[in-house]
């Protein structure tokens, strides 16, 4: 159940001063959001109880406020109370930061941001705003709202872990010597669960002895055998509450939070630990942070997705399967970050009526003479194609000698290479040495066809005059995006904490940098006006030094030569 909410209806007092112009980007907010169906916009919500504000109220004033980089909650509060624009948008409700928090923190808002940059590429896409069929991705790592020093390593956890274990089985193999628990499975006793049922056997067993003990009589000669019994199980009692399970459950639960990562942080699970380009103390520090992916078209944000791999290559085939718009595009455009056989291959199987401009990344300095005339590089050999053999600068005999395979471990794929073996035998002895490493092994040297054959197709495509236009294009199509949200915009850390609240914070601040831009090219005079230029900066004072002599000289004109006007 919702709080009723249709804008522009008269209310009993009006006052006429609390009107914005028609060409405020509130308008072109608010008119944005309206678009968005109404099934889309509202959400399961509660039957009893107050009834909440509604969504497409929350979303605006989020975007607006957004818009002039205010990000905190109580910040927004108080726009809410000062700013015209907000109070127009917000119908003069007072919100609470704790309502604002909220929403931004929802699931439904984090379904409603992804959902509107489908209404908003229908809405480019209508408008001929598509940059000829070409979708153009590109990652930026933004800093997460985590402490600095709260790092979890995988290593370290799973070196602790291993030990523990160690030291969980010696502890069972003690109670099982003193016939204290009953025989359990060994990968049962190094889980937690399985510690606690030892814990709670020798606990019952504690509790027996108590039971007999209160039956002794007060004085035995020689101390009595269940006390001592007892004190000694007391003591592996407590190593298994206070220590063993507790550690174990940390153990347990870091390794699910991890889920294949290398680190997180304890303050934002979600984080990731990787190099920023924003190293102020110039010692490579990890800081916990997000893999942002955006894909662009005529610089507006049309898909984008939060990843933890600190570099790009990993992300291209997730990001590109979650993208729902990504029908309305034929082209694919990225640096060579993305560029890898991996890649490569998923495109042409998985995509092949779309065609990519991702160069590898060899792909520029194979163009450099220093490259094309380096001798120890295979590319430059001499390769006879009827006999299948290589001979390097220094005229050694290199022959097929076997196929081999290799699994990359981190995306599982089988790569195939013909392996090459320089002949023992060649024409001289000096070319004889020549085949041998320095161990005295015969050298050899590998070969990827399949890999070989994509970059020679990728290299023909971004060689061709269509494909140094469109990826020509790349560099300020998606890179200036990025400038924008942390230099412009001033988002160089996000502002929530878990992953689904952070694509909702992100996913805010691109849907406000569209619409700025879209707000800029359709209503202001200026087209970047949003954006200060400092050459235009520089020339004012120019053009208003030339317009005050213009009046002086006039005004002397009419005062002491009135004929000249005739």
């Amino acid at each position: 159940m919702y709080q009723n909410y249709t804008t522009g209806q008269t209310a009993l007092t009006l006052n006429l001063d609390f009107t914005i112009p028609n060409n405020h980007l509130a308008n072109t907010i608010s008119c944005f959001v309206d678009s968005i169906p109404e099934d889309v916009l509202l959400g399961d919500t509660a039957k009893t109880g107050r009834p909440a504000y509604h969504p497409a109220m929350m979303l605006k004033i989020l975007l607006f406020a957004y818009s002039r980089r205010v990000f905190s909650g109580r910040k927004i509060e108080l726009m809410l109370e000062e700013n015209l624009p907000m109070m127009v948008l917000a119908e003069h409700q007072k919100i609470s930061y704790h309502t604002i928090n909220n929403f931004r923190s929802s699931d439904h808002a984090n379904e409603l941001v992804k959902k509107s940059f489908l209404y908003f590429t229908n809405l480019l896409e209508a408008e001929g705003l598509i940059n000829e069929g070409a979708i153009f991705i590109d990652g930026t790592k933004i800093e997460a709202d985590a402490n600095r020093y709260t790092f979890v390593w995988r290593k370290a956890a799973e070196k602790f872990h291993e030990k523990l274990k160690g030291q969980a089985v010696e502890l069972y193999d003690e109670l099982i010597a003193k016939e204290v628990v009953k025989a359990m499975a060994q990968e049962k006793v190094q889980t937690s669960q399985g510690l606690e049922e030892l814990a709670q056997e020798t606990e019952d067993e504690i509790e027996k002895l108590t039971k007999e003990i209160e039956q002794e009589p007060k004085a035995i000669p020689g101390g009595s055998l269940r006390k001592a019994r007892r004190r000694g199980l007391k003591k592996l009692l407590h190593r298994l509450k206070k220590d063993y399970v507790p550690r174990m459950k940390k153990y347990e639960e870091a390794e699910e939070i991890f889920a294949g990562r290398n680190s997180y942080s304890k303050t934002d699970h979600d984080a990731t630990f990787m190099h920023m380009k924003e190293d102020h103390m110039k010692n490579g520090q990890l800081k916990p942070g997000y893999n942002i992916q955006a894909a662009t078209t005529d610089q507006y944000v049309v898909g984008f997705a939060l990843y933890p791999n600190p570099t790009d290559f990993k992300t291209l085939e997730p990001f590109l399967k979650q993208m729902p718009i990504l029908d309305k595009f034929d082209k694919i455009v990225a640096d060579a970050g993305y560029g890898s056989e991996y890649n490569y291959s998923m495109l042409e199987k998985e995509y092949p009526d779309k065609k990519y401009y991702i160069p590898y990344t060899m792909y520029e300095k194979e163009k450099t003479r220093k490259y094309r005339n380096d001798p120890t590089k295979l590319a430059n050999w001499f390769y006879d194609e009827k006999d299948d053999y290589y001979l390097d600068q220094n005229g050694v005999r290199f022959n097929f000698k076997y196929y081999s395979q290799r699994k990359d471990r981190s995306t599982g794929q089988v790569r195939d290479f013909k392996v090459y073996e320089a002949d023992e035998f060649q024409l001289t002895p000096e070319l004889e040495r020549l085949a041998k490493t320095k161990s005295g092994r015969q050298r050899q040297v590998r070969y990827n066809p399949n890999w070989q054959y994509l970059k020679e197709k990728a290299k023909e495509v971004l060689q061709s005059p269509e494909g140094r236009h469109i990826y020509s294009m790349r560099k300020y199509d998606v890179e200036p995006i990025f400038g924008h949200l942390k230099n412009v915009f001033g988002m160089r850390r996000t502002h929530l904490r878990g992953k689904k609240k952070v694509e909702t914070d992100v996913g805010i601040a691109f849907m406000m940098m569209n619409l700025s831009k879209y707000w800029n090219r359709r209503w202001s005079k200026d087209q970047f006006s949003l954006f200060k230029n400092k050459n235009r900066e520089k020339k004012r004072p120019i053009k208003l030094k030339l317009r005050v002599e213009l009046i002086v000289f006039q005004y002397l004109r009419v005062g002491y030569f009135p004929d000249t006007l005739s």
